[in-house]
């Protein structure tokens, strides 16, 4: 099968009017690109934003436009009627002139495609000096003498792409020892406790909130060769659930947290309950201007900075407890 991609081309004060008139003709899937979103962040300096995605700032300065895909056939034919009815009946009533060009532009995708053109994006990727992470249908040269962690893209956070994440390896790489318990929390996609477990930890327990996440990292660590016994995920608040805290345990040597700096302070009582005497604390995900909020707030559980990095807005740091 092949899909028609629509791009419905508008303004920033036309995206609400246009995405009811679809609606209003059953068209209920689509996708709203507006850089005016970017552009108020941006002139927001006190936004509570803390992660922002490279690839968004690339909207800035691009055309406001709502993107459709409808089959390309019968029914998709019947669906294109609907959006030029729905688009020019918007044209007419915008007597002002607010809602932009109001023109459709459209491309045909098939369906390998449709599934498949993002894989360009996801090549081998080097992290520090011996790791590399691959997509599972990408190969590497023969001559590769680096540890493989093979990974996909999925719903969930992690694919060694963000600064946060190499940050995190690069430090996880130079401070973990062989034999070492590891604890990932936030552990998304489980890149960090996989690539622990990769560098010879004995053991990982990997927890999220998101039940996603603990599903997605369970299955990449089955995908790396880790055995199930070695390798734990659970999904939940660590810091409200007592009982979460109870199967999680304690005396880890190696504790690990790629999350953003409000979350890092709000786990900073768990951080100082989990982590062995001696243990090793790896965090990353602090933006910059909140470097110094949150190393303090560790330092006064116990801990003492040994190292931190930084990449971009982005920064990392190791601390050792005492």
């Amino acid at each position: 099968m092949e899909w028609k991609e629509l791009k419905i081309y508008t303004s920033h004060s036309g995206i609400e009017p246009l995405s009811n008139a679809l609606i209003m003709s059953g068209i209920e899937g689509f996708v709203i690109n507006d850089p005016e979103d970017i552009r108020e962040f941006e002139r927001n300096k006190n936004a509570s934003w803390d992660y922002i995605g490279e690839e968004v700032y690339e909207l800035v300065g691009k055309e406001t436009y709502i993107t459709v895909y409808i089959p390309d056939d019968e029914t998709g034919a019947a669906q294109l009627e609907a959006v030029s009815s729905a688009v020019a009946w918007l044209k007419s009533a915008d007597e002002k002139g607010e809602y932009g060009e109001l023109r459709i532009s459209s491309g045909s995708i098939k369906e390998e495609d449709w599934a498949n053109n993002w894989k360009q994006y996801f090549k081998p990727l080097n992290i520090g000096e011996r790791l590399v992470i691959k997509p599972s249908w990408e190969t590497l040269p023969e001559d590769n003498k680096r540890i493989v962690l093979e990974i996909d893209p999925e719903t969930s956070f992690g694919t060694g792409r963000h600064h946060t994440t190499r940050l995190c390896l690069e430090l996880l790489e130079k401070y973990i020892k062989r034999g070492d318990t590891v604890c990932d929390l936030g552990c998304g996609s489980g890149i960090i406790s996989i690539a622990a477990m990769l560098y010879g930890a004995e053991k990982a327990v990997a927890v999220d909130i998101s039940a996603d996440a603990e599903k997605i990292s369970r299955e990449n660590a089955t995908k790396n060769g880790i055995p199930a016994e070695k390798y734990i995920s659970y999904c939940g608040d660590v810091v409200t659930d007592g009982a979460l805290r109870q199967k999680v345990g304690k005396g880890y040597t190696l504790v690990a947290a790629n999350i953003v700096a409000d979350v890092l302070l709000a786990m900073k009582d768990v951080f100082a309950d989990i982590t062995a005497p001696g243990g090793t604390l790896v965090l990353s995900g602090i933006i910059d201007g909140r470097q110094d909020e949150v190393f303090g707030a560790i330092k006064q559980k116990g801990f003492t900075l040994i190292e931190s990095r930084s990449c971009e807005m982005w920064n990392a740091a190791v601390f050792k407890k005492s």
